[in-house]
C-alpha cells in the first residue's frame, strides 16, 4: 500500500509518499509544494492543487492521509491554510476516494509514542522508522510523513478517520 501523507500549509505544503508491506515502510519521497508571498491567492491555490495531482500522478497512492488543522489564535492564517487544504482536497479526490484526517495530536502519538511530542522527537521517529540518514527537513515535510506512517499504521482501523 502506497499512502501519500499531506500537512496542508499555504506557503509550504509538507508531503511524504511512503509505501508500507505488513509491518515494513519505505519512504518513496518527500518535500513542499511551496507558494510565494506576494502572489495573488487563487494562483497560489492553483500552484498547490496542480502540485498534488503531480504527486498523485507520480506516485498512484492508494489513500491520501491528511494532518488536521489546528489553530489556537490567528483567524486569517486558519483561513488561508484551510483554503489550501481544501484545494489539496479537491485534487485528491479528482483520483481517489480514500481519504482520510488525523489530529496532530493522534500523528504524535502514533510516532512519537505520545501526543505532546516535540517536532524534534517526530522528526527522530520519522528517521528511525524509515531508516533515513538524516532528518526530515522542513518541518512541514517531516509532519506529512509522520501522518503518512500514522496511516500505515491504523491498519484496519483506518475507516474511523475516513475524512467525511
Amino acid at each position: 500500500m502506497i499512502v501519500l501523507g499531506i500537512d496542508p500549509g499555504y506557503a509550504l505544503m509538507g508531503w511524504g509518499a511512503v509505501q508500507g508491506e505488513g509491518s515494513r515502510m519505505r519512504l518513496l519521497g518527500y518535500g513542499c509544494i511551496e507558494t510565494h508571498a506576494g502572489t495573488p491567492m487563487q494562483y497560489r491555490l492553483r500552484t498547490l492543487q496542480m502540485g498534488v495531482r503531480d504527486l498523485i500522478a507520480m506516485y498512484h497512492p492508494d489513500d491520501v492521509a491528511f494532518e488536521e488543522l489546528f489553530f489556537a489564535r490567528n483567524v486569517t492564517t486558519a483561513l488561508m491554510v484551510g483554503a489550501a487544504r481544501g484545494a489539496a482536497i479537491i485534487a485528491a479526490v479528482e483520483s481517489t476516494d480514500q481519504l482520510y484526517e488525523y489530529t496532530p495530536m493522534q500523528i504524535k502519538q502514533a510516532v512519537a509514542g505520545h501526543g505532546k511530542a516535540d517536532k524534534r522527537q517526530v522528526q527522530e521517529m520519522v528517521k528511525l522508522l524509515l531508516n533515513m540518514k538524516e532528518l526530515p527537513r522542513p518541518d512541514d515535510a517531516a509532519d506529512a510523513i509522520a501522518c503518512a506512517i500514522t496511516h500505515l499504521q491504523s491498519g484496519r482501523g483506518k475507516e474511523q478517520f475516513r475524512m467525511k
